[in-house]
């Protein structure tokens, strides 16, 4: 007998979702009725709680019916008539968004990430180390920019492969952006899979038991996550064994991170008393290295050149400082970067407007806390609405305009001391890849704009260029941003 079909649930559009989970997760959670369900109105000793706003729930769905496409937005629009600390429920899960700088402060506690993968990976010196691998794959973005001929190209297409070969390089050694490395298309359509599957919605998330599992399996969320990582997971025990082969040749530049992390596997393997580093925790590093390194650089770019081109005086504003620093050099160079402070501006303001993920990771409670004054019982999720805090009237001027010169002469930073200002997070729980993405944001864009006149299509104004955003794990351009490069000096 043949199988029976499995509803593929993640290609369906969001309605058609949201239907289906109105029939399934009723009859569901009948099965699981029995479960007592966890008083929130009071505390220890019967003491009622002071418990955040929210706006009304339906039975089962709670709030979930109220995320919309695009979460951060319908979150944020929320967040403007019950308050900056709200607390909603999401399915069965307890969910406090947090949308201002005041309720972030109370909200940037959590976990530390793991030491070796900051260490290895992410670190100033490691950041510093890679600069070979970032002026590497300009040189090639440049190269292939100019092969265009003057023809419009799709530029987030361009920069997500120089994103890719960055951290690949990085993470893999050179062989990366070789032909010896035969395995790098079928690594992308996997990786490509994994996002979306990640990006996907699944009932577990906001129903964490067994009806929400048994969700998952009946549309085939589960199955459809167990297959990509299944095959993730082939890819890089490929990679880890060819790192373990002992007639494997030296890497030119030293060390990557596999081999980082394989000396470490060996190291803990002998020593006594120390904790397990196994082949799952490689494999898990590396997938969020991925995962989470490529796509966020990218989509920031993107943006960063979607409004300078909406806004030629300001283009050229950071072009003449660009150029005029950088005189007859063939490129934008590593020790030039520390001296464009106009450039920097334009980053800071397009992480301020267009955060690539525009909710951070969400973290759980361990205790009760106290957030703006209100109670926040434990386990309950939490989510920073940085897109929101970046837009926020009560810390900003104009806040919807891109202006880059807001921060000319302000103390203001994305390193998590300004929770006006939190792009990559704060506190121990802040994103560890800051160092490394920004620079490769700023180095790119530096040679993006040194090397090449950018221009709109035949027909197209600065202000047709579109702003809506598509959701996703990342908030990327819904239009994708095509431009004309042409050769400012032959030299470039």
């Amino acid at each position: 007998m043949a199988a029976p079909a499995v509803l593929d649930y993640c290609s369906l559009p969001q309605q058609w979702q949201v239907t289906v989970l109105l029939v399934l997760v009723p009859l569901l959670l009948l099965l699981v009725a029995t479960r007592r369900r966890r008083s929130w109105s009071s505390g220890k000793g019967g003491r009622r709680l002071h418990l955040p706003p929210g706006p009304p729930r339906l039975p089962i769905l709670g709030n979930l019916h109220q995320l919309g496409a695009l979460p951060h937005q319908s979150l944020r629009d929320l967040a403007r008539r019950h308050g900056p600390a709200m607390l909603l429920r999401l399915g069965s899960v307890p969910t406090l968004v947090v949308s201002s700088a005041e309720a972030a402060v109370g909200a940037s506690t959590g976990a530390r990430c793991a030491k070796l993968f900051v260490v290895e990976f992410l670190s100033a010196r490691r950041v510093q180390a890679s600069w070979y691998a970032r002026e590497a794959e300009v040189e090639k973005l440049v190269g292939r920019l100019s092969s265009a001929g003057g023809a419009p190209v799709f530029l987030e297409d361009h920069i997500f492969g120089l994103m890719d070969g960055v951290i690949g390089t990085v993470a893999f050694g050179n062989i990366y952006g070789t032909e010896q490395f035969a395995h790098r298309k079928h690594f992308h359509d996997v990786l490509d899979e994994a996002m979306s599957a990640k990006a996907g919605f699944s009932a577990e998330d906001y129903y964490p038991n067994a009806a929400g599992r048994l969700v998952d399996r009946l549309t085939g969320a589960a199955p459809r996550r167990e297959r990509v990582f299944r095959d993730l997971d082939a890819f890089f025990d490929v990679i880890i064994d060819q790192h373990l082969d002992p007639s494997r040749a030296a890497p030119e530049h030293g060390p990557d991170l596999i081999d980082a992390f394989v000396a470490l596997m060996k190291e803990r393997r002998h020593q006594q008393g120390s904790l397990a580093f196994t082949r799952d925790h490689i494999k898990g590093l590396l997938s969020n290295v991925f995962t989470a390194s490529v796509d966020t650089s990218s989509v920031t770019m993107v943006w960063a050149m979607a409004e300078l081109m909406r806004r030629p005086a300001m283009l050229r504003k950071v072009q003449e400082e660009i150029r005029a620093l950088v005189g007859d050099k063939e490129r934008v160079q590593p020790d030039d970067m520390p001296k464009l402070r106009y450039l920097k501006m334009v980053v800071k303001e397009t992480l301020r407007l267009h955060p690539a993920a525009p909710l951070l990771l969400p973290r759980e409670t361990l205790r009760h806390v106290s957030i703006c004054g209100y109670d926040v019982p434990a386990k309950t999720r939490i989510l920073v609405n940085v897109w929101a805090i970046g837009r926020d009237p009560a810390s900003w001027d104009n806040p919807e305009e891109f202006n880059p010169d807001r921060f000319e002469g302000k103390d203001v930073d994305f390193n998590g001391t300004h929770f006006e200002f939190v792009p990559f997070g704060a506190g121990r729980r802040m994103c560890p890849g800051m160092a490394l993405g920004v620079a490769t944001t700023e180095f790119t864009l530096a040679n993006l704009l040194y090397c090449f006149n950018w221009e709109l299509p035949r027909g197209v104004r600065p202000e047709d260029v579109s702003m809506e955003e598509a959701g996703g794990l990342t908030i990327h351009k819904k239009t994708p941003l095509v431009l004309v490069p042409t050769r400012y000096k032959s030299q470039c």
